[in-house]
């Protein structure tokens, strides 16, 4: 009754399964792989200090940025010079712009530093001079940011003197010198002021907190992962279950014709219906994997 396994078509048939089915469960478990990695590197962050708690460091001994070093007190001695805007960004959900300014250090190169930030829009708020002479500033490291980090504008077309990305592939366009490719957040502007020129005008600046490190978090793109594990496993379970329905027609259709209960031609053209209509449906699940 299941010699009709061994015929051309059904080998097409069988080929299919026997391939779809252990790729779908691959698939399966390296999305479960990617979930329960990001589930480890967000258990392994939760148990470690919090960064601000740290020590501060000489920027050039937290670099490169990496999960452990994102966050950690960082210090860096020399002069401001060139000065950006930053707007779009968001503090307490009020609207706003952050500060930055270039720090030329003994090195020569530049690190990029959030002074603060202020409610409002560039032009329209009226901005805090930075500190003359040099300075020694120690704010929280950051990586920096690309067109997925919130609130970037990667649109361009900005007046001069705003910046739409805090990255060193940004500045280096704009600045003459090397850039760090990392960046501060200060978290005391008073302390900034009173090192440089004293300006209590610094004082509106608010301090912008530093971001969690990208990877570390339960974000949605970790449950996503965990969707498409879902997704993958039921697609293999849909190509078995059509696969039996398919033999059990198929079946079904040879035993009537054994038995004389149909004519040869129609339990012929049954079964190829039959065949051709869940072979497309397998198609199509297969598409949607």
């Amino acid at each position: 009754m299941y010699r009709f396994l061994l015929t051309p078509r059904w080998w097409g048939i069988n080929l299919f399964v026997v391939l779809a089915i252990p790729f779908c469960v691959f698939m399966g478990t390296w999305q479960l792989g990617r979930f329960e990695d990001r589930v480890q590197t967000h258990d392994a962050a939760e148990k470690q200090p919090a960064p601000g708690s740290r020590p501060a460091k000489p920027i050039d001994d937290l670099l490169p940025v990496d999960t452990v070093t994102s966050g950690r007190p960082a210090t860096a001695t020399g002069r401001y010079a060139d000065q950006f805007l930053v707007p779009g960004r968001k503090l307490d959900d009020r609207s706003g712009f952050y500060v930055l300014n270039m720090l030329r250090t003994d090195s020569g190169k530049a690190l990029p530093v959030v002074r603060g930030w202020l409610p409002g829009k560039p032009g329209s708020t009226a901005v805090p001079a930075a500190p003359t002479g040099e300075v020694t500033v120690t704010g929280d490291l950051q990586a920096s940011e690309n067109a997925g980090t919130p609130g970037v504008d990667t649109a361009g077309g900005l007046p001069d003197g705003q910046l739409g990305m805090i990255s060193a592939a940004s500045l280096v366009n704009l600045v003459p010198y090397d850039v760090y490719d990392a960046w501060v957040t200060l978290q005391d502007t008073g302390a900034e002021a009173q090192a440089g020129t004293g300006d209590k005008a610094a004082d509106a600046l608010r301090p912008v907190p530093a971001a969690m490190a990208q990877g570390t978090g339960l974000d949605l793109k970790a449950f996503q992962n965990l969707g498409y594990t879902g997704e993958w496993f039921v697609f293999a379970g849909f190509v078995l279950f059509m696969w039996f329905r398919l033999v059990r027609r198929e079946a079904e259709a040879a035993r009537d014709l054994q038995l004389g209960l149909v004519p040869e031609a129609e339990a012929t053209s049954e079964a190829e219906s039959g065949s051709g209509s869940g072979s497309g449906k397998d198609a199509v699940g297969t598409g949607a994997a």
